[in-house]
């Protein structure tokens, strides 16, 4: 079969089009290449939640970790990260985010909303946007490789971003029925009254100062949930008399609808 120049062009110019639509679409997505690529994206992404006070030494305290979101001036976080005192003069709530330069840049937050059932918080933050994560849509299965970025055992060793591998080895309750009324909690109560959700389960071991901090899907680079270390202590790991080298993490669903206008 003959193909006329005509025709020839038309079917040049087609498979050019083509050709540019799927690098678009391949772009678009961004996916990461490997891990490494995925850690180097969404370091800036990833920051350090504390406090700050003139006259105290040192003036910035570390709390948790966090992650910015939507316009880039939202910071996900866990709620039992954040301080109890009022921001003042003297000391006020920020989040520090390293510059093109490697430093750390303090960033002042101008509102916070909370949502104790779940331990989230939204922190609004001064300043330009950042580099915000995507979320992922959806619930994510079990099984799944995945990835959790922080600053485990805070400042000790020095302000810099630590990553771990894990699997979701369940999407679990986090409100199980206690054995005896007696047992009951202020907080399981509170959390039967709200009704059970899940929780992801991870086989990786999450550290103080990981608290707030992202858990990644490696193969797309979105996030699944956000790591928590205090939610479950009281309900599944109460049982343990012993460290049990399980993380747990609050399915990203929940920051969605804190997000919702």
């Amino acid at each position: 079969m003959s193909i006329t120049p005509m025709a020839g062009l038309f079917l040049r110019v087609a498979f050019g089009f083509f050709a540019v639509f799927s690098v678009g679409v391949s772009e678009a997505q961004e996916y990461p290449k490997d891990l490494p690529d995925l850690i180097r994206k969404a370091k800036p992404s990833v920051v350090l939640v504390g406090t700050f006070g003139d006259l105290d030494s040192p003036r910035f305290t570390f709390r948790g970790t966090g992650f910015v979101v939507g316009d880039g001036r939202r910071i996900i976080t866990n709620a039992h990260v954040l301080p109890e005192f009022e921001s003042a003069k003297s000391r006020f709530l920020v989040v520090q985010h390293k510059n093109y330069a490697g430093d750390w840049r303090p960033r002042r937050v101008e509102r916070v909303v909370s949502d104790k059932t779940n331990d989230l918080a939204v922190l609004d933050i001064e300043g330009p946007p950042l580099q915000a994560l995507s979320l992922k849509s959806g619930e994510v299965a079990e099984g799944t490789s995945v990835a959790f970025m922080g600053f485990p055992i805070g400042g000790a060793l020095g302000f810099s971003h630590v990553t771990h591998r894990a699997t979701i080895s369940a999407l679990t309750p986090v409100a199980l029925p206690a054995p005896t009324g007696s047992t009951l909690s202020a907080r399981n109560i509170a959390q039967l009254r709200t009704g059970a959700f899940k929780i992801m389960q991870l086989d990786g071991t999450a550290y103080p100062g990981n608290s707030g901090g992202p858990v990644f899907e490696i193969s797309t680079g979105e996030v699944v949930g956000v790591i928590n270390m205090v939610l479950l202590k009281s309900t599944k790991e109460s049982a343990l008399s012993h460290p049990s080298g399980i993380s747990y993490a609050i399915p990203v669903d929940a920051v969605q609808r804190m997000l919702m206008p």
